[in-house]
């Protein structure tokens, strides 16, 4: 038994799989059904799907490819993207996915977190936090669907998501996601420190030892997307994931 979780994070944009560099520049990398296939083989203990476009143009989930999506995967899913209501949630859930992850909907309204945690428990809800950095080279805390950073104390903002109930928190640092350039491990300590919840760190893994470092700064978990479906300076698709044992060594 692994004492912490390395998760593969999908995007999904109009039905295919997409990676972004620094949240933009959606690159197609797959179709997810053949994805999430790979990666069963591979026996990965956790999956994401995200879809990063369903806030932004105010769509519900694509509950039709998500069913098809859950059905195909033999491991722990969480899903995020369009989530709005707590009928949205329920109806997620009845799919077969055990976690739904938030972000848009906790911005607009935080009771939503109160409202999922109370209904199918804390460890049924992840609540998406990213940062980005200002002109000034400050944190601040990033919505995605706005495309902006919001003004406000981002790690108070942090505190409060873990009173409504969050049970975890997917922690992306926006300047280094799909660059493969190595994490912000003092974010990661910085956020560790402040919360009692898990916090999955992301952002820039490029190694198994990125991995062991956000683990040393606090992360119960650490989420990837580019380090696991590229390949080579020329970034050849190519899904991968650690060896058990590999990990095991790793983390134990």
């Amino acid at each position: 038994m692994l004492t912490h979780r390395l998760i593969p994070v999908l995007l999904l944009k109009d039905g295919g799989l997409v990676k972004t560099t620094k949240f933009g520049d959606p690159k197609y990398v797959g179709d997810p059904i053949n994805v999430v296939r790979i990666f069963n083989e591979k026996e990965v203990d956790e999956l994401a799907i995200l879809d990063i476009f369903a806030s932004s143009r105010g769509r519900a989930p694509d509950f039709e490819l998500l069913a098809q999506i859950a059905s195909e995967c033999f491991m722990p899913l969480s899903y995020g993207g369009g989530i709005r209501s707590i009928d949205d949630a329920k109806r997620v859930f009845s799919l077969g996915i055990e976690k739904v992850c938030i972000q848009t909907a906790a911005l607009q309204n935080i009771k939503i977190i109160t409202e999922i945690a109370r209904d199918f428990g804390t460890q049924s809800i992840t609540v998406s936090v990213d940062i980005k950095k200002n002109w000034l080279g400050r944190r601040g805390l990033y919505s995605a669907s706005a495309g902006k950073i919001i003004q406000g104390d981002w790690l108070n903002y942090l505190k409060t998501l873990e009173a409504a109930g969050a049970g975890e928190i997917l922690l992306t640092s926006v300047e280094r996601d799909g660059t493969l350039s190595g994490m912000d491990f003092e974010l990661i300590r910085e956020v560790s420190e402040c919360l009692s919840i898990p916090v999955v760190a992301a952002g820039g893994a490029s190694s198994l030892d990125d991995v062991r470092k956000a683990i040393d700064c606090g992360a119960n978990a650490v989420a990837a997307g580019a380090f696991f479906v590229y390949q080579g300076p020329h970034r050849a698709v190519l899904i991968s994931y650690p060896r058990y044992a590999e990990l095991k060594r790793l983390m134990g």
